[in-house]
């Protein structure tokens, strides 16, 4: 039975209660009535007849005696209720009769003498009655007392037990509430009942035991790594953000609270693009965020982009002091890490949100500085003893000077292949140098591809005819001019070009093409050589990586396609290998087009 049948049928007891007795009194008070009623209707009105007919008789020589006397009798004669009563007022009509007759004298006598015993009969039924009154008030009384104390007993008991029982599960409830708030969770609540609070406890029973079972889970354990893994993150030295798919801020760690500048009682819970409208470090993280998520018309997805040098790489103010005590200018590397998460029936992860961190990166750029000024400093000096050399082998070529033999000449031809090995890498390293300290001096203008390609395609016509090697060029006419520093662009593509003939067997073909894809124009050198492996595809625009050859061995300083890669995107554009090549290489760089006046290369900068 349910709580509220159980309280709707204790009330209906207790109405139950109320109702019989007060239906037993009234009962009883109707008793007491009616025997009332009795005494005054049957009795004590035949009284007043009989006393009214008396002073009538004794009074008969008025002349309304007679007439009073007639009306009581009719009275009389109408409330005829006791035994006895009916053959004394018919002998008091019968004498009154023969009175109004005769004037006898007997007669009055005996009229007298029949109303004393009228009388006597009222009276006694009187008593009579009196006395059954007083038996039923008795036993009113009585019956009353009896039920009453009943009915007592039970409400009594009813208001002592059933207020326990409502608080005393109520009271288990709350304790065993307690028990599960400080983890006991092997409580259990015992209410052996039917009703609401019985299906409360077996459902709290059930909690408990859920949450034991969930306490010695994985997901307990997973919740408890979760915290330290919470905690790691709030003592690590790196800026760390998390978003979530929204880019709504989940959590923010103090270094990144530090460099923001912000509480992060006001960045959690927000959306991170409002917030970067007045934050610029955060703009800035943003923006890189957003261009995660942005489609890529160019096909990225079959090549091997280069992301822009300096992408990554941010200078920001840190006002955590120094060794000076005071905050100063620090640099920073920055990841963007997107959260993907697998669920069960789904083919693909999806996105659960990012994670943004910040790493200062202060020393190693200073001691990367420091490396940068050496190497620049010791190629510049190194340029000038190498000019000299070139100088003084060029004057023993002289036959002014006099002739060499061959042993000679051998020696100077080693000599200069030599020193103009050393020119190009010093010239890489001074390159490498000027992209490293951010000093890339750029004069952008628009030039013509066909110029290009055609200093390029001079620039290794000698070393291509020396391999037997054929330069296919593509360059469909009217190709419009591209926006670039002419001396770099054509320095990247002899790069490209100079690799391709190194990297090329004896008699094969180099292919460079030209042709406009969007609002851009690729450049493209593809080669049918070895190729690269596809484990070293995604490093070859490293510094100082060189991909091994067909022998295991590896060529070149590892520096041509990180500064070229440095170039293309200083200008503008985009450099990248095509990895659906794989009979050969395939490398290419794309610069907008532009519409100002062609310039052409200067050779010198390439030589």
């Amino acid at each position: 039975m349910s709580l509220k049948a159980k309280i709707s049928t204790a009330l209906v007891f207790v109405f139950a209660i109320l109702l019989a007795l007060g239906g037993l009194s009234m009962y009883y008070l109707n008793e007491l009535a009616d025997d009332s009623q009795a005494i005054l209707k049957d009795n004590y009105i035949s009284l007043e007849y009989v006393s009214t007919m008396q002073k009538s008789l004794a009074d008969l020589r008025s002349p309304d005696a007679l007439a009073d006397f007639e009306t009581n009798l009719k009275k009389q004669e109408a409330n005829e209720t006791e035994v006895g009563e009916k053959a004394m007022t018919d002998a008091v009509r019968r004498e009154f009769n023969r009175m109004k007759g005769s004037n006898d004298s007997m007669s009055v006598q005996r009229i007298r003498r029949y109303l004393f015993q009228l009388d006597d009969i009222n009276r006694q039924a009187m008593v009579r009655k009196n006395e059954t009154a007083k038996r039923t008030a008795k036993e009113a009384l009585g019956w009353v007392a009896v039920v009453g104390t009943l009915c007592f007993l039970i409400l009594f008991s009813f208001i002592v037990n059933f207020p326990g029982y409502i608080a005393n599960p109520l009271r288990e409830l709350t304790r065993g509430i307690r028990q599960i708030s400080s983890r006991n969770f092997e409580e259990r609540i015992m209410v052996k009942s039917s009703d609401e609070f019985g299906e409360l406890a077996r459902s709290f029973n059930s909690m408990a035991q859920k949450l034991d079972e969930y306490e010695h889970s994985n997901l307990a354990r997973v919740l408890f790594e979760k915290k330290r893994i919470d905690t790691l993150i709030e003592v690590m030295s790196d800026g760390i953000i998390g978003l979530d798919e929204n880019r709504r801020i989940l959590f923010i760690n103090p270094v990144a609270e530090r460099l923001l500048g912000v509480e992060r009682q006001r960045l959690i819970g927000r959306y991170a693009p409002d917030i970067a409208t007045s934050n610029d470090l955060l703009r800035t993280l943003i923006q890189g965020l957003m261009g995660m998520d942005e489609a890529d018309d160019s096909a990225e997805s079959i090549n091997t982009l280069k992301p822009p040098v300096g992408d990554n790489l941010l200078k920001i103010y840190d006002p955590h002091p120094d060794e000076s005590g005071k905050g100063r200018e620090s640099y920073f590397t920055r990841q963007i890490s997107p959260v993907e998460v697998s669920r069960t029936g789904e083919s693909q992860p999806t996105l659960a949100g990012y994670v943004i961190v910040l790493k200062n990166i202060t020393s190693y750029k200073e001691l990367d500085l420091a490396k940068t000024n050496f190497i620049a400093t010791v190629s510049h000096e190194l340029k000038t003893p190498l000019s000299s050399i070139k100088m003084s082998l060029k004057l023993l070529e002289d036959k002014r000077v006099g002739d060499l033999n061959g042993e000679q000449k051998s020696l100077v031809d080693n000599v200069r292949d030599d020193t103009d090995r050393l020119m190009k890498l010093t010239g890489e390293l001074l390159n490498m140098a000027q992209v490293e300290s951010g000093q890339i001096q750029l004069q952008l203008g628009s030039v013509s591809p066909t110029d290009i390609v055609s200093y390029a395609t001079q620039a290794l016509q000698v070393q291509a005819a020396n391999k037997q090697l054929q330069i296919r060029t593509d360059v469909p006419t009217g190709v419009p001019a591209v926006r670039a520093d002419v001396d770099k662009a054509s320095w990247v593509l002899v790069n490209f070009l100079s690799n391709a003939v190194r990297h090329s067997p004896p008699d094969s073909r180099i292919e460079l093409s030209v042709y406009p894809i969007g609002g851009t124009v690729e450049f493209r050198v593809r080669d049918h050589g070895a190729g690269i492996r596809p484990e070293h595809r995604d490093r070859v625009f490293d510094r100082y990586f060189r991909a091994p050859g067909t022998n295991g061995q590896s060529s070149g300083t590892g520096l041509g396609l990180a500064i070229s890669s440095e170039f293309i995107t200083a200008m503008g554009g985009r450099i990248g290998l095509d990895n659906s090549v794989t009979d050969g290489a395939a490398f290419y760089f794309r610069l907008p087009i532009a519409t100002e006046p062609q310039r052409v290369p200067d050779k010198s900068m390439i030589a």
